[in-house]
């Protein structure tokens, strides 16, 4: 669907779907739904114009609820924390744009960051409205992140990911333990965990799967290769965690540690370090690789 509000300052409008429930207003069920922002908030934007439904209507704090309406609003923070580091664009045409993201630096705007976002910050670089990413990093990670600038030939890349098709070589530093230097193959099922944001294995088919394979050793440090064949949440951090290598710096596995804050001197020591694939629209061969070092 297409959002009937303009991106403003890099930033698209957010929108929520209605569902059935005993609220009579749609003022009402965002109160509810949204509890860190006061019903003033609320009213402020709707005076603004900053809330309207799938039509493209304004929304006040007397609209009706109207379960399955789509609402668009644009969401704001305040005192949101600058990341001190900086992205760059390694490549660009008229259907792709890839980027090399840095640590710390979310893809899209989520939880406490919308301006200091990979997706934000290219377009108030003057590039297009319609960039949407064809994949995720997480925020912690670093390196290469494949973009869509074209929404008509959009499905042919994400159909890279969809059937496999594109190669994804990542490098991970871990400790140094006694036998850390090996190869193998890490097969697992992978399901969401406790707090939510975390995954964890268990017991079942596997489906997720990564090739592990030994680089060089630094020391008190170990650098290893990954290349996913699948693409889970946190896959790769989880998998070293597994094999009692966690990555460094490392909040979420094996045990989770403080979040609250960032010390950008310890980044996790994960990288997108390049990704290759065969053009689905020209036949050329493309490999992509991350300036960032660990």
């Amino acid at each position: 669907m297409k959002a009937p509000l303009p991106i403003v300052e890099g930033v698209g409008p957010s929108c929520q779907w209605l569902p059935a429930g005993p609220w009579k207003t749609v003022i009402a069920f965002f109160k509810e739904q949204y509890t860190h922002v006061n019903a003033e908030t609320w009213t402020a934007r709707m005076a603004k114009g900053q809330v309207v439904d799938e039509l493209g209507r304004h929304i006040d704090s007397e609209t009706a609820y109207r379960v399955g309406a789509c609402i668009f609003y644009y969401r704001e923070l305040e005192n949101e924390g600058a990341v001190p580091f900086v992205e760059q664009v390694l490549y660009e045409d008229e259907d792709i744009l890839v980027a090399d993201k840095p640590h710390f630096l979310p893809v899209i705007p989520t939880g406490r960051f919308l301006h200091e976002t990979l997706l934000v910050r290219l377009r108030k670089q003057g590039k297009p409205e319609d960039l949407v990413p064809v994949h995720r990093l997480d925020r912690g990670t670093a390196g290469v992140v494949l973009f869509s600038v074209n929404p008509r030939t959009r499905g042919h890349y994400t159909s890279l990911f969809r059937n496999r098709k594109i190669r994804k070589v990542y490098e991970a530093l871990v400790p140094t333990v006694e036998g850390s230097n090996f190869s193998t193959t890490r097969r697992s099922r992978i399901v969401r965990g406790e707090p939510f944001f975390r995954m964890k294995e268990v017991a079942g088919e596997a489906n997720s799967e990564t090739h592990i394979n030994y680089l060089s050793n630094l020391g008190s440090i170990t650098r290893y290769q990954l290349v996913p064949v699948t693409g889970r949440k946190h896959q790769l951090r989880l998998h070293l965690a597994a094999l009692g290598i966690p990555v460094v710096n490392d909040k979420l596995y094996p045990a989770m540690t403080s979040t609250d804050n960032d010390d950008f001197s310890n980044p996790l020591k994960l990288l997108a370090k390049s990704i290759s694939f065969r053009d689905p629209l020209t036949g050329q061969q493309h490999y992509f690789e991350s300036g960032v070092k660990l």
